[in-house]
């Protein structure tokens, strides 16, 4: 075989769903495997699911409704949770990629719980493609929650902060 075939041959594999091929001939043996990506499955933190529920007021009543004794209990303790959630803004993020907390393993974190986040000030970095972008606050407030691990895959939009604004 020249290269010429292999060339056409490498082109027809990736053009199809082929996973691997071999072909022998008087002058040699050729293998052919496509490239397999790792299948990364991204599974929502569960802090923000359990934010969400919490805000919601019927939840807990719909979820109590044949115990009708600890409902009003339940629903009296649940409700200065969302006065103080409904003053919080998400600081969510701005592309898909890996989100580090601070500049490097030996560095501090830029933003820790019950810190000052400053307008303009550099929050976290995202790593997309190998690029490192810095991630600058657009609001003044102080941190209530970390949303993310270091070194977590983060989706576009997705909350990584709540601030309670100043």
């Amino acid at each position: 075989m020249d290269l010429k075939q292999i060339h056409e041959l490498i082109k027809l594999i990736n053009k199809s769903n082929i996973g691997e091929i071999s072909i022998e001939d008087k002058d040699g043996k050729v293998t052919i495997k496509q490239k397999e990506e790792p299948v990364t499955q991204y599974a929502p933190a569960a802090l923000p699911q359990q934010v969400y529920n919490v805000v919601s007021p019927s939840a807990p009543a719909a979820l109590d409704a044949p115990a009708p004794s600890p409902a009003p209990s339940q629903a009296q303790a649940a409700a200065p949770t969302p006065k103080a959630a409904d003053n919080l803004i998400t600081v969510r993020s701005p592309m898909i990629g890996t989100f580090y907390r601070r500049p490097s393993p030996d560095k501090p974190n830029f933003i820790e719980i019950g810190s000052e986040m400053v307008e303009g000030k550099t929050i976290c970095i995202i790593e997309a493609m190998k690029l490192f972008n810095e991630i600058e606050a657009e609001i003044s407030g102080t941190v209530v929650k970390i949303l993310l691990e270091d070194n977590s895959p983060v989706e576009y939009d997705q909350p990584l902060f709540l601030v309670e604004p100043n």
